[in-house]
């Protein structure tokens, strides 16, 4: 249980709400695109409008140099209202608009990292930010793992909640591991072990079975003496894998590793592409994808009862050549009809880009903070707000 203050848990009505909000949204050619975090926002938001709170959003863009400009247009679009736009977040242009909104009005201030004590959590930045205010709402779960002066600086001045969706986000990551409808089975994608092993070593604990795949499964395959050839591997974390395999031996938990992939001997160009069992890789093989036997192994795991975690790309998703095994996990997980949730990142960027987000039970917006959640550590972003 999210033990937290929320909006609904302080007297928000008439107030002017400093709002860290979810912005980073993608932004080509000066039009947003994906617009699902911004949809995510839309509950805190209509809720302090109906409380006819004055809102001043603030917010990063993870691109250098990208103004927040074109997402208040979007945004604008979808509370159906006007949102004003100030050309700084700080100075005399942020404060004068600051002052003219009227009650229910909207405020997005530019982005926060053109100013490098944001990052730095700079106290007299995030004093100024606070000064928007008479309450702060962390809204932003996908940052809440950075100590930045949005994000724990300005709680230090002036009473500090969270937001509706990272009270969601929050409450159905930690629900879903500490006491998961089960088997609970964890699918573990991406590129490198590295980023990994904390979320691996702690989800070995809470899991019914873990399936790798993704980049960092060839890593796993070296480690049992299986050749990978050309295919991106971590050497430097080959012994961790081999710790990972023996681990899961002696918590009885089941380790699914590749039984077949897809193998090139040119990713760019998907030269030579074919279906391999995992022993038979060549020394000018490239791994990049899993074949259809090994994500058939989650058919025989997943059960409606149960719940699954999925946590990055099962092969090169971004390449059509290479993206069945990420397409046939999306569908094992949907056809399954166990409670899923899509941790956030690139998977969340594939779901909802493939038009899938609405089969799954959850989709975090958080990429970093989600892996941080589900690996059982605390949040900077969130610690610094009130406790109920």
């Amino acid at each position: 249980m999210f033990t937290k203050k929320t909006v609904h848990d302080i007297d928000v009505k008439n107030k002017t709400i400093v709002l860290r909000a979810m912005l980073n949204v993608p932004i080509k050619d000066g039009k947003v695109g994906d617009k699902m975090r911004l949809k995510a926002a839309l509950p805190t938001i209509n809720y302090l409008i109906s409380q006819g709170a004055k809102i001043v959003m603030i917010s990063h863009h993870s691109h250098e140099g990208q103004s927040l400009e074109p997402v208040a247009g979007a945004l604008s679009e979808l509370v159906g209202r006007p949102v004003a736009f100030a050309s700084d977040c700080i100075e005399e242009v942020a404060l004068a608009a600051v002052k003219a909104l009227p009650s229910g009005g909207l405020l997005m201030l530019e982005n926060l990292r053109f100013h490098p004590e944001e990052e730095a959590n700079d106290e007299e930045f995030a004093r100024t930010l606070a000064s928007y205010g008479d309450i702060y709402v962390n809204d932003d779960f996908t940052t809440c793992h950075r100590s930045h002066a949005s994000l724990v600086g300005i709680p230090k001045f002036i009473p500090a909640v969270a937001g509706l969706e990272v009270e969601e986000e929050v409450n159905t990551i930690t629900s879903s591991i500490d006491n998961p409808k089960r088997p609970l089975v964890a699918i573990a994608g991406g590129a490198k072990i590295s980023t990994k092993v904390p979320i691996i070593s702690f989800l070995l604990d809470k899991v019914d079975v873990l399936f790798v795949g993704g980049a960092m499964a060839n890593t796993f395959l070296l480690a049992k003496g299986l050749e990978v050839g050309n295919s991106l591997v971590e050497l430097d974390q080959v012994e961790t894998a081999k710790q990972i395999i023996k681990s899961a031996e002696e918590k009885g938990k089941t380790l699914l590793l590749p039984i077949d992939v897809v193998v090139t001997t040119d990713v760019k160009e998907a030269l030579n592409v074919r279906v391999l069992l995992a022993g038979d890789v060549g020394i000018d093989d490239i791994i990049a994808d899993l074949g259809p036997m090994s994500v058939l192994q989650l058919n025989e795991v997943i059960k409606p009862e149960g719940s699954v975690i999925w946590n990055g790309p099962i092969g090169i998703a971004e390449q059509k050549e290479f993206a069945n095994g990420t397409e046939m996990v999306a569908e094992e997980i949907i056809s399954s009809g166990a409670f899923s949730i899509v941790g956030g990142g690139d998977t969340a960027d594939y779901v909802d880009g493939a038009g899938l987000a609405d089969k799954f039970g959850f989709v975090s917006t958080g990429g970093g903070a989600s892996l941080e959640l589900m690996s059982g550590n605390t949040l900077p972003g969130i610690a610094a707000l009130l406790d109920k």
